[in-house]
């Protein structure tokens, strides 16, 4: 040891390799969950559990804080097999880590399953699962939530089948854990952004693949029911495989059992769209040809019957009358335009000789030449009365009591009465004396 060379490089506290180790397992470990059997349960006078979850060849300590039993009403005790979620933290000062416990739930599928039926009787008493209540999905929707996970393979295949049926969809994906302590919160959070958004979409996807009960666990919270149930906006459930239920299932408008048969359910498919409106088009096409030679054989008919003909004579008839009488009647407003051109052309001309225009023309000069003497009248005046006025405000300046105030004097007033003499000035009264800018009372 003694002779051993110092190191060439910078070694760390162990307060500082125990923050890494601490960042390390902290970032690495949150929303975690794990199994084991229950030992050495301790609660402290504070209402904090400190216990111990185990199995076979490991233990890990743990703690629940007081807020968090209260909210969980957990019952723990030796020898419970349970589930627990939560966060790995280090203590450094013990330099120990444990578990930061904020999920506790009985292992095993029966209690699962036993919660899972509870929750199912309760929705359906209260009218969530009720048919009256589904909300229609529509014919051709183009604007399509997904709620699920951004990195799971549900989205991948709900993509592929919209581009493949209905590619003239839009997608907006709002990423979810689909297991997990918070995957639930998650799942609420997403339907009421997509319940919020101004510009709404059409159709809403909520789901996950497969997997145990476990693992769909999220879909059967309450809180993700009641969102469904109150989303204003049509729901398809695709949670697991055909043989999966979910309570979101119950609760949604229509239930798929795949991602993939939700779009099946939620879109049309182009390309049987394509076929159908091929055969409508035939159909109208054979319809209106049809149609059309029938109404072309019946004029047909009409065209080359003895009544017809009939008519056509009697309109010929009566075509000749009305060019006749048309014919006279414009020669004789012809006639009448004459007539009146002249009898108008002599009264112009007698009006022209009769004209008023030299009388105005007089008048009208006379008003104008009395308008100017009107208006050099009224500005005289006006310009005399403004003198007036302004020798009267100066008269008003001159007589002003706060003029001697403008130009640096005092007042001194007693009684709010202004002392003009020194007679009037009585030393046993308070005065005030007054300046431009205010005022000020002096006391004996």
């Amino acid at each position: 040891m003694a002779n051993q060379l110092p190191f060439a490089f910078d070694v760390p506290s162990v307060s500082e390799l125990t923050l890494q180790i601490k960042s390390t397992l902290e970032n690495k470990f949150r929303d975690i969950l794990v199994e084991g059997e229950i030992s050495n349960v301790n609660q402290s006078r504070n209402g904090h559990y400190y216990f111990t979850v185990k199995d076979d060849d490991a233990q890990l300590p743990c703690v629940i804080w007081r807020s968090t039993a209260s909210r969980t009403g957990v019952e723990l005790r030796d020898g419970q097999q349970v589930v627990l979620g939560g966060d790995i933290q280090l203590y450094a000062p013990h330099g120990r880590y444990q578990m930061i416990v904020s999920l506790v739930q009985q292992a095993g599928v029966g209690k699962l399953q036993q919660k899972f039926e509870e929750l199912k009787l309760k929705l359906e008493k209260e009218g969530l699962f009720d048919a009256a209540f589904k909300k229609p999905l529509p014919s051709f929707p183009f604007r399509i939530g997904v709620i699920t996970s951004s990195t799971g393979a549900a989205f991948h295949d709900i993509r592929s089948t919209f581009e493949q049926r209905w590619p003239v969809a839009t997608l907006y994906l709002h990423h979810a854990s689909v297991q997990g302590l918070h995957a639930a919160r998650e799942l609420v959070q997403a339907l009421n952004y997509f319940a919020n958004r101004p510009d709404p979409v059409d159709l809403i996807i909520i789901g996950r693949g497969g997997g145990s009960l476990e693992d769909l666990w999220p879909f059967n919270e309450e809180i993700v029911a009641r969102a469904i149930f109150e989303s204003p906006i049509p729901i398809v459930s695709a949670v697991g495989h055909e043989v999966d239920y979910s309570i979101s299932d119950f609760v949604a408008d229509a239930r798929a059992a795949t991602p993939t048969q939700a779009v099946v359910i939620a879109a049309p498919d182009v390309n049987e769209l394509r076929y159908q409106i091929d055969d409508h088009t035939a159909t109208l096409e054979a319809t209106l040809q049809q149609k059309i030679q029938y109404y072309r054989d019946y004029v047909h008919r009409l065209a080359h019957s003895h009544a017809l003909l009939v008519v056509q004579e009697k309109l010929k008839f009566f075509k000749n009358r009305v060019e006749n009488s048309s014919e006279k009647l414009h020669s004789r407003i012809r006639m009448l335009l004459a007539a009146k051109s002249s009898v108008f052309s002599k009264k112009e001309y007698n009006f022209q000789r009769i004209s008023p225009d030299q009388t105005i023309k007089n008048y009208s000069a006379r008003v104008e030449n009395l308008s100017e003497k009107l208006r050099n009248r009224f500005e005289k005046l006006l310009s005399e009365r403004s003198t007036a006025l302004q020798k009267q405000v100066s008269d008003l300046a001159k007589l002003n009591p706060k003029a001697p105030l403008e130009r640096g004097f005092t007042r001194i007033l007693q009684n709010g009465k202004w002392i003009r003499s020194a007679n009037d000035f009585s030393d046993e009264k308070s005065l005030e004396i007054e300046w431009k800018d205010g005022r000020k009372v002096l006391k004996e």
